[in-house]
C-alpha cells in the first residue's frame, strides 16, 4: 500500500483534530468569535424552562421507542453503561458522572433506531452537560441535596420488558429529578450570593 504524501498526511491530521471542534460548532456548544478566539457557548438560565420541555419530550420519545425497537446487544450495552455510570457515581467524580450519564442516555438514544431523533437528542445531552456539572457537583458537595442513586432502574427496566408506556413514563419523572436536582443548586447558590451581599 501506497504511504500518503506528507502533505495530505498533515492536512487529514489537521482535519482529525479539528473535527471534533467543529461538531460542538455545529452543536451550537462553542462559538468561534471574528479574532479566532473559541469560547464555551454560554448556556442561558432563562431559556432553562425551555430546555427542560425539549429534553422531557425527546427523552419520552427514546425511551418509548426504545421499549419497542431495541435488541438484546442494544440492552446489553444501555446496561453496561449504566453500570459504568454507578461506577462514576461512586468514585465522587462528577465529571465523570455527567460524561457517563450522557454516555447510558445516547446508548438508549441508539436503541429507539431513529438518526433523527438520535441527532436531536445528542445535542439536547450536550447543552446540559453544562449543567449537569453543577448540579452534580451540588449533589456530590451538599448534604441537603437529594442524592443520585439508581435513577435509571426503572427506565432501564421498562425498557427491557417492551412496556413502552411505563418507559415513557420512568424518562418524564427522570427529567422532573433532574430539574429539581438542577432548581435545588440554583436556589442554594442564589442564596448564598444574595447572604454575602
Amino acid at each position: 500500500m501506497q504511504p500518503w504524501p506528507p502533505g495530505v498526511v498533515s492536512i487529514r491530521a489537521v482535519v482529525l483534530r479539528r473535527a471534533p471542534l467543529a461538531r460542538l460548532i455545529s452543536e451550537g456548544l462553542v462559538t468561534i468569535l471574528p479574532n479566532r478566539t473559541t469560547l464555551v457557548t454560554p448556556f442561558e438560565i432563562e431559556e432553562f424552562p425551555k430546555y427542560i420541555s425539549a429534553l422531557d419530550l425527546m427523552q419520552r420519545a427514546v425511551s418509548r421507542l426504545a421499549a419497542t425497537q431495541h435488541t438484546a446487544s442494544d440492552l446489553a450495552r444501555i446496561r453496561k453503561a449504566d453500570d459504568v455510570y454507578m461506577e462514576a457515581i461512586a468514585s465522587g467524580d462528577f465529571q465523570a458522572m455527567s460524561e457517563t450519564n450522557k454516555t447510558l442516555h445516547t446508548a438508549i438514544a441508539h436503541a429507539a433506531n431513529n438518526p433523527y431523533f438520535l441527532g436531536y437528542y445528542e445535542r439536547l445531552l450536550g447543552e446540559g452537560q453544562r449543567l449537569l456539572h453543577l448540579h452534580f457537583d451540588f449533589t456530590v458537595s451538599s448534604p441537603t441535596a437529594t442524592k443520585l442513586g439508581r435513577d435509571h432502574d426503572e427506565l432501564i427496566d421498562a425498557i427491557a420488558r417492551r412496556d413502552a408506556s411505563a418507559a415513557e413514563k420512568a424518562a418524564h419523572e427522570h427529567t422532573m429529578l433532574f430539574q429539581k436536582r438542577f432548581l435545588d443548586y440554583m436556589k442554594q447558590n442564589l442564596t448564598e450570593s444574595m447572604a454575602i451581599l
